[in-house]
């Protein structure tokens, strides 16, 4: 049965069984079917009215409600050269459906239309016949929506069957379209691909019309998706032509400040030339011209410019001072434009013993002994580092670096 293979027995109708036919039914007589596991009948060349009742008519009522495919089931064996409707629902003359078989094709009817089912993809039938010969298997699978595929103008069937909506077994209604044969197995099925519990073997190397929507629906995704993906693509394609008129370019931050490429500064602690290149800073010491000082001067560093200037020189007991350099005698005194002038400074106490006080070079106040003369600020370029003596301190240029102009605190 269907359950069998796993099918929820709420979404079908075994409408033999839900119709409780009896052999003493008027019009019909219980036989042998072609499967001993189910009733068959009979139904003879009479008149009789065979229909379901009213909460039957409900349930299929629920069940045909907001479906999109059903599928209908039927093992039967028509008389010879005979015509008859095998499934009916109606509300008193409007009809909705009509499930009819003639002798060597089936029909189904929706509204006032019929579909010939050799022709409308919208049905999956399979039948044999052999016109009283032989059983018959019928299967009818309906799919509403591959109206809208294929673009037919034909209605979908109607699912919102009205509360007085019957359903007929064998004729069309009271009067009309009488099935003569043997009718077994008839069943309702509200899931997708119901025919397979017909035929749980059926070999499906061809799509059903369910396959068939699936694979429908996933180029609809593609071509959707595809429509998305061309449009993000043409939008690149503008951005990107929009870029190619622009012209972009690495810039430099230096203590806080931004240069654009190819901008140029001065370096004021090291009176170096600076550029931006693509992002990089390229410095070069400035080039000071030859300094050629008269013999009273000497040339010296003073504060807030990179070149050299002649400044007087001072002499004191043969000792030649240069200026800002200062010389302890009774006082401490600093060379001024070449004279020696007096300076009123009060030098700082010593940590360390009177043994271990060092007098710096061209200085008046003592200090101790590996006293960190860098540390004070002395001018070495980055190419150079400060080396300590015990009375100064030097630069000296580093490894595979020159003096520029013999001043090696600063050094290419």
């Amino acid at each position: 049965t269907a359950v069998g293979f796993g099918m929820d027995p709420d979404l079908q109708i075994d409408v033999i069984t839900e119709l409780d036919l009896v052999n003493t039914t008027l019009g019909v007589t219980q036989v042998s079917g072609l499967h001993n596991a189910s009733k068959a009948f009979l139904f003879q060349d009479t008149e009789r009215e065979i229909h379901a009742a009213p909460h039957v008519s409900e349930k299929l009522i629920q069940l045909f409600r907001n479906k999109s495919e059903f599928t209908f089931l039927a093992t039967l064996q028509q008389k010879a050269s005979t015509s008859g409707v095998i499934l009916s629902i109606r509300e008193l003359e409007h009809r909705y459906m009509k499930l009819k078989q003639k002798c060597l094709r089936s029909i189904l009817t929706t509204h006032a239309m019929e579909i010939h089912s050799c022709f409308i993809p919208a049905l999956t039938l399979a039948v044999f016949f052999l016109a009283g010969r032989c059983w018959e298997e019928i299967q009818v699978n309906v799919m509403y929506s591959l109206y809208r595929i294929y673009e037919r103008v034909i209605d979908p069937p109607e699912t919102n069957l009205t509360p007085e909506s019957n359903l007929w077994l064998g004729q069309r209604n009271r009067k009309h379209g009488f099935f003569k044969g043997v009718i077994q197995d008839v069943k309702v099925i509200f899931i997708p691909n119901g025919y397979i519990t017909q035929c749980p073997n059926l070999n499906r190397t061809c799509p059903t019309c369910s396959d068939f929507l699936s694979l429908v629906q996933g180029i609809m995704d593609l071509q959707e998706l595809l429509a998305k993906m061309t449009a993000k693509l043409n939008y690149a394609e503008t951005r990107l032509s929009q870029l190619e008129d622009c012209h972009c370019e690495k810039t430099c931050q230096v203590n806080g400040l931004i240069y654009r490429d190819k901008d140029s500064w001065v370096e004021d602690d090291h009176c170096r030339n600076c550029t931006c290149k693509s992002g990089a800073v390229e410095c070069r010491r400035m080039s000071c011209p030859p300094l050629q000082c008269p013999p009273d001067a000497l040339p010296v560093h003073l504060e807030s410019q990179c070149c050299k200037v002649c400044k007087a020189k001072c002499i004191y007991g043969g000792k030649v001072l240069a200026e800002g350099q200062r010389v302890l005698t009774k006082s401490c005194r600093e060379c001024r434009n070449g004279v020696l002038v007096k300076v009123t400074e009060t030098c700082p106490p010593l940590n360390c013993s009177e043994k271990d006080h060092v007098l710096p070079e061209n200085q008046c106040c003592s200090v101790c002994r590996g006293h960190n003369f860098c540390a004070e600020g002395h001018r070495c370029g980055e190419n150079s580092e400060c080396k300590n003596w015990n009375t100064k301190a030097t630069c000296e240029c580093k490894n595979g670096y020159l003096s520029v102009q013999g001043d090696p605190a600063y050094c290419e």
